[in-house]
Parts: C-alpha cells; structure tokens; sequence
C-alpha cells in the first residue's frame, strides 16, 4: 500500500527511485554509512534531515518485501547481506538531497493544488470512484502514518516532481539515435556457409608411445587422482527402525478391519452407450432391440465401432450422470437398456461385462499392513531414540558403540570425491542426505560433525574414517584416458586448421561453391538471421561473426554442435524505420526515461556532494539489528 502513498507526482518518483539505486553508497561511499550523527537523525544532506523514523519504517518495508519474495522472513544479517540498508538509506538520501535543492529554490506548492492531489490518489477512492476520507485513514494506520506526516510527505514530492519536471520534464530521445536502435535490433541477415564436422576429419589414430608420453607429460594436471574421502554412518529412519516381526497378529487384523474399505472394490461394469438425438429416435432403437436386433446390429446401423460408444470399466460412483448409473447397473450381463433420458442426451446402454465387488482378504493385505504399523510405531519412537544417540554422542560414543546400543547398522560406503564420485569410478553409493560431501570435505579424521536431516523424517550421524590425498597418477593408470583426451585435441586442431584453409581461401575471392566441391562439402544457406539468436549450425559465436561486419564479411566460427563453421555474409535487411510504429514508439519511450533518469541522477549526485551528506552509524546500525557488528 505504501507504493500507492508515493505515487502522487506521476512517474517522477519511479525516476527518483532509480537514480537513488542507482547512486545510493556508491555515490557518496560505504565510509559515509559508519560516521556518527545527530541522535534522532538518520542522515543529513545539507539542511535536510532524514529521521530514524523515516528510515526504520522504509527499512521494514524494503525487508518485508524481500522476505515475502523468498517466502519466508529473513533476517538482519541476510538483509544486510543483500544490501538492504544501504538501499533503504540511499533512496532516503537521494529524496533529502531533491528536498534540500527545492528548498534551496523556493519551489513550493498551495495547499488547494496539494489537496486536489491528494484527493485524486486512486489509493483514496470508495467503492465509487470519489475521494473517501475514511479510506486515506485506513491506509494511513496500516502503514502507520500520522495525516500529518502524509500530507508533509506528499508536499514533499510534489515539490521534488516541480524540481525533476524542470531537470528533465519532456526530454525526448533523438529521432537519429532511436533509427540507429532500430537498425540494430529490427536487421536481418542471409549467409552461405560450410560446415566442418568431426566425420569430415575421420578417424583419428592412436598416439605413439612417445607422443602420449609428451602430451601426458604437459597435462599431468588434468589426470590427477582428487582427494577422496571415506565415511561411516548411521541413519535414523522410520525404515531402519521399523521392526515388523514385533507387530502383533491381532492388532494387523484389527487395523484391517479400521481400513477394510481401502481393500474394498467395488462392482464395476463394462458398459457401452448409444446417444441419439431425440427421445423418438432412441424409442425407436430400443424397439428394434425388442425385436431380433442386438446391441450390434444398432452399431452397424450407424457405422460405429466398438471404441466410439465403450465407455470402459466403471462403477456406479464414475458415472457423472446419475440416471446413467442407475440404468447400467439395473441390467444383467449382455442386456441392453431401453431409451435412457441421460443430463445431455437420450441413450442406450449395453453391459458387456460385470466384475463383481471384490475385498482383498487379510493375508493378501497384511505384509502392507504390518510395514505401515511398524513404521507408525517407529514415527513415534524417533524422536526420543534421537535425543538418546545426542546424548551418547556428547558423551564420547564411536558409532560402532551406538550401533550396537540401539539397534542401527553402521554404514561404510567406498570412498568418494567432493562431486560425489565413487573411487572405483562411478556415482558414490551415499545416503541421500542434504550436505553429506560438503560436510565430509569440510571436516576431518576425529571430528564429531552435525547432525544431518534424511529424508523427512529421519537424520543421520557420520565421521571421516580415512582421508585419501590427491595425487599424480602415472600414464599406466590413466592410459585410455589420455588418449581420449589427445584425441579430442587433435580433432579441434584438425577441425580450427581445415576450417583456417578454407577462411583463407574465401578471403582470396574464392567462391564458398569452389571450396565446398574441392574439400567434399555442401553449401548450406541460413536465412532471416537475427543478432542474439541462434539458428540450427550457427550458435552465439556464429552469429556474432555474421554480425560484425558488412555484407560479404567472411569468417569462421564454431559450430552449434560439434564441428566448425566457414561462412561468408551474403544479404542483410533492414526494415523501414517508421517513428510512429508501436515498437519504435515504446523504445522511444523506454529510451526517454532512461535519459531523464540519468539527468535526474547525475544532478542528485551533484547536489549530494555540493551540500555533503552525514550518516548517524550508530542509530541505523541498532536499527538494523547489527550493533554487535
């Protein structure tokens, strides 16, 4: 609501808005937010004040909003993480600095004129459209406004928008320079290219002995084995601590019988429906079935198949006709309905099957039955086992110890990486638990680490039992590894020099038609090219290339996928620059309030330093919540 409370001067406030996050502590530097003021001050700007007031209440609603984008409150030091309080105080400051220089002129504004803008506020209208008073009371105290200080509030921007009006009111962007936008965004271009692709080079064969070494040899780096960890752990789940065999026969029975429903099928019919469109019609097909006719021979008639009138498998609940279900379930196998007047339409039904209802018995039921109870019993135990594995683990107790206490077996996975591979290769066989490998990484040989959430409704306990350190690995171990790395080398080479020849040749004049027959390629034309948007073969690098020069530019690129690109600027298009289309209109737009943003801004930020501004650190920062810091 607040926002409604500052939108009296039209759109010069989102323009103050702007230039004050634009300049906030960069424009008067972050040392400004730790120097002492006055004591029911905020800042200064020359003889303006801000007051604590004024930035606890903008501070609060520039964290609220925030927190209600992540959905939850967040905290002081993860506002001031965010650089709420610089933002806060820095629109506070850019306001205070538009005031001092409105002061500084005298602008000023009556108080009829100030009351029409009040009244005006959308913010402030009944369910009529006019001004109800009664309704700017109500927003004030839900932003916890006095109406003295609206109206000093309001005078206030009114007085800013006279300053910002005369700063940059009605500055448009040039017709020249809207042309050249224009012309950058709306220009589409046509090239003719060649594609080098991985099968054009061929089959790369296998290093020799002595050019692996080398190669090896100058990226040992990249084969070094990673630092591994090894882990125990023991996890507390409903799972690990159901005991099913303790579940006792008759209360599996009695549980049965609390949810014999949810084992309970009902009767189902498979049924098939004639729709006709009037009460005489279907009359007249149920007649016929009085007679020799069958279900059939009505279907025949009609020239329906078997899959136009099955309605499938129902019971009397899946009918949403109720007529329907009554009619289909009043009828024996193989029966057919006489005229059934349906919500929609007259009908016919035929049954063709009936399953009748059907209950699971208990020994069908009763595995599934005795895991959910012993995993409801282990619900309720797991709390209290957790404080008890806390306590023991507080007390000095290995894991192999608690294990043994209570029941729990005690994990040991293969060793793993901080990416969570396994030291035989392969994903690590680890618990699915939020911040295990960091933790694992984080920690050492010895070190009792946190408790961990599993799943949601278990938490699991670990140490670091062996730390294995990284190391150079000799060529044996890695040999394929790096063969298949040189080779991959190897083929960019080969793609970038194949690709390099024929840039050269292209360059020389000759034809991309000539190349292509000469090196076994095909020309390949890509039309209606846009800057910033790739299209089949030609990714962001291509298009850029196509883009940077005139009209017959040649270059060379990488492809989308694999591969490389050889490709020569064939047409470029430019439509034509019409100032009152609607698209250039809204960049005209856009592009104005960008230009009397930056005036507005640059004259803030004149007058900030003119008139110098002072910050009370110590009052915001127990604002803020953060004196410790």
């Amino acid at each position: 609501m607040l926002d409604a409370l500052r939108r009296g001067a039209g759109t010069w406030i989102a323009k103050l808005f702007i230039a004050l996050l634009i300049l906030s502590f960069g424009i008067w530097g972050i040392t400004g937010f730790f120097q002492g003021y006055g004591q029911n001050t905020a800042a200064t700007v020359g003889d303006t004040e801000v007051t604590l007031l004024d930035f606890e209440r903008t501070y609060r609603q520039d964290l609220n909003r925030l927190s209600q984008q992540f959905g939850r409150p967040l905290t002081p030091a993860e506002g001031a993480a965010f650089g709420i309080p610089q933002q806060s105080l820095g629109k506070l400051i850019a306001e205070a600095a538009m005031n001092d220089a409105a002061e500084n002129l005298k602008l000023g504004v009556t108080d009829e004129r100030l009351a029409t803008i009040i009244q005006s506020d959308p913010a402030f209208q009944g369910p009529g459209g006019r001004y109800d008073r009664n309704r700017l009371q109500q927003v004030l105290r839900a932003n916890g406004y006095s109406e003295d200080e609206y109206v000093l509030q309001r005078r206030n921007i009114a007085e800013r928008s006279q300053l910002a009006e005369g700063i940059a009111g009605g500055m448009k962007a040039p017709v020249s320079y809207l042309e050249a936008l224009h012309t950058y965004q709306q220009e589409t271009r046509t090239a003719e290219y060649l594609l080098v692709t991985p099968e054009h080079i061929g089959e790369i064969e296998d290093p020799s002995d002595e050019v692996l070494s080398a190669y090896f040899e100058e990226n040992k780096a990249d084969f070094h084995a990673p630092e591994y960890r090894k882990i125990r752990y023991i996890a507390l789940t409903p799972d690990t601590l159901a005991r099913p065999e303790e579940v006792a026969e008759e209360d599996a029975r009695a549980e049965y019988e609390r949810r014999k429903q949810d084992f309970h099928e009902p009767e189902r019919r498979k049924v098939r429906q004639l729709s006709f469109p009037s009460q005489e019609a279907a009359e007249e097909a149920a007649a016929k079935l009085q007679g020799d006719a069958t279900f059939e021979d009505l279907m025949a008639e009609r020239n329906l198949s078997d899959s136009d009138v099955t309605l499938g498998v129902m019971a009397k609940d899946d009918f949403l006709d109720e007529a329907l279900g009554e009619a289909a379930f009043s009828l024996a196998e193989g029966q057919s309905s006489g005229a059934v007047e349906g919500r929609f339409s007259t009908v016919i039904l035929n049954v063709q099957e009936i399953q009748p209802e059907h209950t699971q018995p208990f020994e069908e039921v009763k595995a599934g039955i005795v895991q959910d109870l012993s995993k409801e019993q282990a619900e309720r135990e797991i709390l209290d086992l957790l404080d008890e594995v806390e306590d023991a683990r507080a007390g000095g107790a290995l894991l192999d110890e608690i294990g043994e206490r209570f029941s729990l077996p005690v994990e040991a996975p293969e060793a793993f990486d901080s990416s969570g591979k396994s030291i035989s290769g392969g994903e690590a066989d680890l618990p699915d638990a939020e911040g295990l490998i960091e933790g694992a990484f984080d920690s050492d040989i010895g070190i009792e680490n946190d408790i961990l959430q599993f799943g949601e409704r278990g938490y699991l306990w670990y140490d670091v039992v062996e730390v294995i350190p990284s190391r150079e690995r000799t060529l044996d171990e890695v040999r394929d590894d790096v063969v298949a790395a040189w080779k991959q080398d190897q083929l960019a080479k080969r793609l970038n020099d194949t690709a390099a020849e024929l840039l050269a040749k292209a360059e020389g004049g000759t034809p991309l038609e000539d190349l292509a027959t000469e090196a076994g390629l095909e020309v390949r034309t890509a039309t209606d090219l846009q800057r910033n948007a790739p299209s089949e073969d030609l990714g962001r690098e291509a298009i850029s290339a196509v883009f940077s020069g005139p009209v017959g530019t040649v270059a060379t690129a990488p492809a989308a996928d694999q591969g490389r690109l050889v490709l020569k600027v064939t047409g470029a298009t430019v439509p034509e620059f019409d100032l009152s289309a609607p698209e250039v209109a809204a960049i005209g737009d856009q592009v104005s309030q960008q230009l009397q943003d930056t005036l507005i801004g640059q004259f803030v930020s004149d007058q900030e330093d003119k008139a110098g501004v002072e910050v009370n650190n110590a009052a915001i920062a127990r604002i803020v919540g953060l004196e410790q810091n």
